[in-house]
């Protein structure tokens, strides 16, 4: 059975609109306000202001739900604030919360951290924890600074490396406010299921994640902009909670996403639960040394029924990366997983630096990336490189890493063990003189290319080479001055 949120639901929509209109909810919200100052909190000095937090959010609770609000000044947390159901805590603007060097709870035992990185594996070492809760919520237009005192590697006792740690809640807000400065992980849920966001803001480019959400349904995000060093905004599935939970039905429209060290939207690594009904459109993807679009199953899970939709991309090293590994680090001895039904409308990606080329890599004939469709998806990429063996490059299939494959021997796409693959109204360019193809599809099936424009190295043997490629089509395609494209074969079959 659902919990009854009827009334608590009132507040948490009334609070969602003030914030949108910039509306300070305490002179306005229905329901009860509990005042952190009221609790002892005293703004502007060093004070360690937990204790005033805690007594007001189990005020709150036991009173069946209110709202826990910040005044105007500047806080200190040098302890875990722990958060309580059906209790929204407001940061009004204006309000900075900032974190100290010690003093929060401990990470707790965990007999399953040996599947996940230990960050993803404790929770409990945070500004902010929750577990088992339903309708809770940060709003306003206020900040929450770690202040550069969280840790970006394993803490060690008091310390803490996140911002927000919620794990098993139900009905989840964050909108309007701004994180920063997160350590490992700016925000991380895990197990969660309605959440809604808009307006969120995450600045933590010195420190590593932005927001990880992991192992949860029903989500909505709305006009965010995350800024991370390591992960922006990424989606994942691991096995701390001691079991594979579902992924799922995910909207994601209008947001800016950069990276600096690896991902700017991401599936993976950890990628144990199965993953299906996804939807981001109006994107735009900055930076992102690994992936600008990362797609990787490395640990069992079966990805699909993803769709991007306007989305811009620049500076990324891989503009998309899609992946089929083997590392298997997930409980119940998981199989190979799987990547499918997969659609790119409207994507445009630009980078003159280092890059790995575009990739679609499946790990065997038996477990192939299928059924992705590509429309209106032009890349332009570094190129640069000279004339290289055409042979499939090397592979560690335990790593997602783009780096993890060798150079690919075509600077545009490289498609290997994949199936039912459609590239419509599409092109593929570089910005400096490059020797290699620009499309090379290895031990493949029905890989399709409509109306494709492919950019022509001056040294390069082909334009578009097939190597055991099953029923391709190449139809209506050209090169940047119209020409026709050289294309090469070996042990392949047309089907147009």
């Amino acid at each position: 059975m659902k919990p009854n949120r009827s009334r608590f639901a009132l507040v948490t929509l009334a609070v969602a609109s003030l914030v949108a209109m910039g509306t300070e909810v305490a002179s306005a919200a229905p329901g009860a306000v509990y005042k952190v100052t009221d609790y002892g909190a005293k703004s502007g000095d060093s004070t360690n202001d937990t204790p005033a937090v805690d007594k007001a959010i189990t005020a709150a609770n036991k009173a069946g739900g209110g709202i826990v609000e910040f005044p105007v000044g500047t806080y200190v947390l040098a302890g875990t604030v722990h958060l309580k159901s059906d209790v929204i805590v407001n940061v009004p603007s204006g309000t900075t919360i900032t974190g100290s060097a010690s003093g929060y709870d401990a990470p707790e035992a965990n007999p399953y951290d040996k599947y996940q990185d230990y960050g993803h594996s404790h929770f409990h070492n945070a500004m902010f924890y929750g577990d088992n809760l339903k309708n809770i919520g940060f709003t306003g237009g206020g900040t929450i600074d770690g202040g550069g005192h969280l840790i970006t590697g394993n803490p060690k006792s008091g310390q803490a490396d996140k911002i927000l740690s919620i794990t098993r809640c139900d009905g989840l807000t964050l909108s309007g406010i701004k994180l920063r400065r997160g350590g490992h992980f700016a925000a991380l849920i895990n197990g969660c299921t309605n959440v809604v966001s808009d307006k969120l803001v995450i600045d933590t480019a010195s420190d590593r994640d932005g927001w990880n959400i992991i192992s949860t349904t029903n989500v909505k995000i709305t006009n965010a902009k995350i800024a991370a060093n390591d992960d922006a905004l990424v989606f994942k599935s691991d096995y701390a909670l001691g079991k594979k939970l579902p992924n799922g039905n995910v909207t994601v429209t209008n947001a800016d996403l950069s990276a600096v060290c690896c991902n700017a939207l991401m599936f993976g690594s950890e990628t144990c639960g199965d993953f299906t009904g996804y939807n981001f459109t109006d994107i735009t993807l900055k930076g992102a040394h690994k992936s600008g679009i990362g797609i990787v199953s490395m640990d069992g899970s079966k990805i699909s029924d993803v769709h991007y939709k306007n989305i811009s991309i620049a500076g990324s090293y891989s503009p998309i990366t899609m992946k089929v590994g083997t590392r298997k680090r997930c409980g119940n001895n998981p199989g190979i997983g799987s990547i499918s039904n997969i659609t790119f409308d409207n994507i445009t990606s630009s980078h003159t630096g280092t890059n790995f080329s575009p990739t679609i890599w499946g790990n065997s004939a038996a477990n192939r990336v299928s059924d992705v469709t590509f429309t209106n998806v032009n890349l332009s990429v570094p190129g640069g490189n000279g004339t290289m063996s055409t042979g499939v490059p090397s592979n560690s299939p335990t790593d997602y890493n783009p780096k993890s494959i060798g150079t690919r021997p075509a600077f545009g796409w490289y498609v290997h063990f994949a199936s039912n693959i459609k590239f419509i109204n599409s092109s593929v360019k570089f910005a400096k003189n490059d020797g290699r193809p620009a499309v090379i599809v290895n031990n493949s099936t029905n890989v399709s290319f409509d109306h494709f424009t492919a950019q022509r190295g001056s040294n390069s043997p082909s334009d578009l080479d097939f190597q055991t490629a099953a029923g391709y089509c190449v139809k209506d395609s050209a090169n940047t001055t119209g020409g026709a494209l050289r294309i090469k074969t070996a042990d392949s079959s047309t089907n147009c």
